[in-house]
């Protein structure tokens, strides 16, 4: 189980760790903002409310425990990313980007109601195969609702111990009524990229998610596939349905992969570390042959990042439905006492200078059949406005699941090789 998502690497600032769509800037000596003083006033305020809580709560309340409740609420008061992480959280983050952890294998999101809702379960993990979905809205843990314990307590409850069992009681979009899953705990080893050759000259590469050695795997694997097609590619199908994110720096090295120049994604923030724009090097390891992206609701963050890269550059076609609309970079901040904060430090932006927070991408084919109604960062509370929501441009995506896009991808590929034939054949 993620948390939210996991760490990235180091930036040039003093005692920070980026996360998910975070990256090391351009300027590694960027400097610190000046510090900002707090109104005295506002301190006042903040102790007489405690003091109150204190001295007239129907029950005695312990200070530490009372003191971390008003961080959390101060963080999750800003948007669904930002978070107050104790130190067993800020820890899981730290294990997950090597891909091995203890839990049931699921990307959540926690709400303001407390509930977790999950963006995406990952590839051959216990959640997947147990049949929990994107969109799925954890209300209940072992018989426990969320809204009266908490959701910091529950999600950690998800992890466990190997061959242990949770109940999740959970709402799915559409449903009438919550259903329940028994699911057995695992040592999850994300296996984040995989491949295989459809037909001759015609290859599939799948990114799960996006960890530490995600951007090798990448570059290996389509270089095996190019081997073993005579002659080369005629075309790859790269499917990052129900991708939820993770180390942006892999998407950067993923894009690196199949674009040979240009500007592959930019960060912008307040700070002079959070502005930094990120450049692919020469070398295209499938020499340019033609690109497929399949892409759906719960393609999120750092997968939306290589999806923009490609589809600005004219690298890809994208085919399936709108993407979940992640256009945030979050930074963690390590405290003495080993927990953590998760503070929203930027936004992303794609080659072309669009944002795609709340909006996500539209895709150049879209795709329906029996997609179930998925997540979006427009529907969590809170969420940071996007450049479209006020003038409306913005729409419900879906998940599309199962090998029928698969099929149709390598349909248009086959279609965009005709093509470029015959244009080849009307010129000479």
């Amino acid at each position: 189980m993620r948390l939210i998502f996991p760490l990235l690497i180091a930036l040039g600032f003093p005692a920070v760790a980026p996360a998910d769509d975070a990256l090391s800037p351009t300027n590694p000596d960027a400097a610190e903002a000046t510090p900002r003083s707090v109104p005295l006033a506002q301190i006042q305020r903040y102790v007489s409310v405690y003091r109150a809580i204190q001295d007239a709560y129907v029950e005695p309340l312990d200070d530490e425990a009372l003191m971390k409740a008003a961080l959390r609420g101060l963080l999750a008061d800003l948007d669904p990313h930002s978070a107050y992480l104790e130190k067993d959280e800020a820890q899981a983050l730290m294990e997950q980007t090597d891909g091995t952890y203890a839990g049931i294998g699921v990307e959540i999101e926690q709400r303001p109601d407390r509930s977790l809702m999950v963006v995406a379960p990952i590839d051959g993990t216990p959640a997947q195969r147990a049949g929990l979905r994107a969109g799925d809205t954890i209300i209940a843990v072992n018989g426990q609702v969320l809204a009266t314990r908490g959701a910091d307590a529950a999600s950690r409850e998800l992890r466990g111990k190997p061959g242990t069992q949770v109940t999740l009681t959970f709402v799915r979009p559409g449903d009438a009524a919550p259903r329940s899953l028994v699911i057995t705990r695992e040592t999850i080893r994300v296996t984040s990229v995989s491949s295989r050759m459809l037909e001759p000259g015609y290859g599939y590469l799948r990114i799960s998610t996006f960890q530490a050695d995600t951007g090798p795997q990448v570059k290996r694997q389509l270089t095996a596939l190019a081997q073993t097609s005579e002659g080369g590619l005629s075309g790859l199908v790269l499917d990052l349905r129900s991708n939820p994110g993770g180390l942006l720096n892999a998407a950067v090295e993923a894009a690196d992969a199949l674009l040979d120049q240009g500007l592959i994604v930019r960060t912008k923030g307040r700070l002079a570390y959070s502005n930094a724009s990120f450049h692919a090097k020469a070398g295209d390891a499938i020499a340019g042959a033609p690109v497929v992206v399949l892409v759906d609701a719960g393609t999120a963050s750092a997968a939306e990042v290589l999806a923009g890269a490609l589809r600005d550059h004219k690298r890809a076609v994208l085919m399936g439905s709108r993407t979940f609309g992640k256009g945030s970079v979050q930074t963690v901040v390590p405290l003495d006492n080993g927990d953590s904060v998760k503070l929203t430090t930027a936004r992303y932006y794609t080659p072309s200078g669009t944002s795609i927070q709340a909006s996500g991408i539209r895709p150049d084919i879209v795709l329906r059949g029996e997609a179930s109604g998925g997540p979006s960062e427009q529907e969590l509370p809170g969420h940071l406005t996007g450049d479209d929501e006020a003038s409306g441009g913005v729409g419900r995506g879906e998940v599309i699941e199962g090998d029928a896009a698969i099929g149709k991808a390598l349909a248009q590929l086959k279609a965009t090789r005709r093509t470029v034939a015959a244009k080849a054949t009307a010129g000479g």
